[in-house]
């Protein structure tokens, strides 16, 4: 069942002035000045559009924007599940994976008008990381049997997401010997060019003793990678910053990789609170790094980005976020999340930067009710997607739990995909 809505929105621009936190080990003090001497989102808009990246981001963006009226739309997808990918094939097929304890699939042709009926893929819990292939244009889906650390199964389709069967699939520690587990991250990547073109590379997450509050010091994300087309994958050295997990990937013009992720803890002198240990001002904002040796190593030290919120800005516990790179030749990155002081996950919103995911001066609200997890994607020249941005996210609160190890964890949330154009994004915005 569709039910469609398209809305025309006034502008709804917040600017703001951006800045990158150097790494986890500089203070709280040295933050604060940074925010204070910061340049205002329209300053930095014209220093940097003498930088070739930048002035190709804004041709880009400004030719996008004048081919048609705004538009959003906005349809429910699935009831009573969660867990969202979103990813656009080669021919432009938009594929929906979703599912708590049975991964199903919702495939539209048309861009995003209209979608066909779910296609149960497997029994278990979606791990993320759906990888479009693009030597091959295969779709891989990861499917764990419950909430990990747990057992993984490799789904693959052959025919442009219609049907999915079973591939055999093996992941190999890494030099700690620590085996990666997939629930739950951003769709993966296919890399272009250079020295390791072809390479699927997705976010994957080390649970350590399982998902427990104890635990989650020694928990960190990283990346596998496979050159085999799924058959084998490589675990990545860690990200460099613990407590961290759900991740989102995108590959820059110059080949580097980014890697944006969420942060559930933050350790001492950090955090504000001995007895919460979670609660840090370093738990609020998303934290990034960057590989030039296609995902296999990721530096010494993280950034905590100053623009991006993890979550609600009156909770500590971070939000998964979805990440897309709309154009081949320019490095313009959305990111999407909930924008909220409070408390509760709502008020989702989508974040822009023209240079790569180093600044993010500019947002616009999408959504004023309830907003969990997201993916996003971009769609492609010459398709039916072509001109498209996909947003697919939980909304409403959860209606169910479901049994894990020693516990539950919720799910049941309503799966709503939004499809808006550039001009509904860079509406009001000077370009």
């Amino acid at each position: 069942m569709k039910i469609g809505l398209c809305v025309f929105l006034s502008s709804c621009w917040e600017t703001a002035s951006w800045l990158i936190g150097r790494g986890h080990e500089r203070g709280a003090s040295e933050r604060m000045s940074r925010r204070r001497g910061g340049r205002g989102a329209r300053g930095a808009e014209r220093t940097d559009a003498g930088d070739d990246a930048t002035a190709a981001a804004l041709s880009f963006l400004r030719e996008a924007a004048g081919r048609d009226q705004p538009r959003l739309e906005i349809s429910d997808a699935f009831e009573g599940d969660r867990f969202p990918n979103v990813v656009v094939t080669p021919t432009g097929a938009v594929l929906l994976v979703y599912g708590a304890d049975m991964v199903r699939v919702r495939r539209s042709g048309d861009g995003g008008a209209s979608w066909g009926t779910a296609v149960e893929v497997a029994h278990g819990i979606h791990g993320g990381g759906v990888t479009v292939d693009e030597l091959t244009g295969h779709v891989l889906i990861f499917v764990e049997d419950e909430h990990p650390p747990a057992p993984l199964r490799l789904f693959r389709s052959t025919d442009d997401g219609l049907t999915w069967a079973p591939m055999p699939t093996r992941v190999l520690p890494n030099a700690e010997g620590h085996v990666m587990a997939m629930h739950f991250n951003e769709k993966g990547l296919s890399l272009r060019g250079g020295q390791h073109n072809g390479r699927l590379l997705r976010a994957a997450r080390w649970y350590a003793e399982g998902d427990y509050d104890f635990a989650m010091p020694q928990h960190y994300t990283a990346v596998v990678y496979s050159d085999d087309h799924g058959a084998t994958w490589h675990a990545s050295e860690p990200f460099p910053a613990k407590g961290t997990g759900e991740a989102a990937l995108a590959q820059l013009s110059n080949g580097s990789i980014v890697c944006n992720s969420r942060r559930h803890w933050a350790p001492p002198p950090e955090k504000r609170s001995v007895d919460s240990f979670w609660h840090s001002s370093e738990t609020k904002r998303r934290w990034a790094a960057l590989s030039s040796d296609g995902g296999e190593t990721w530096g010494s030290a993280a950034r905590e980005l100053l623009d991006l919120p993890d979550g609600p800005q009156g909770s500590d516990f971070g939000l998964f976020g979805g990440l897309a790179r709309l154009d081949a030749h320019a490095d313009i990155l959305l990111f999407s999340n909930c924008d909220t002081p409070g408390s509760d996950r709502r008020n989702g919103a989508v974040w822009l930067s023209f240079n790569g995911g180093d600044r993010w001066p500019h947002k616009r609200v999408m959504s004023s009710g309830q907003f969990g997890y997201s993916s996003l994607a971009a769609g492609r020249a010459g398709t039916p997607s072509e001109g498209w941005v996909y947003l697919f996210f939980e909304a409403g609160k959860a209606t169910r739990e479901i049994k894990v190890a020693d516990g539950y964890f919720q799910a049941g949330a309503l799966g709503r995909i939004a499809r808006f154009n550039m001009a509904w994004l860079t509406e009001g915005l000077e370009l």
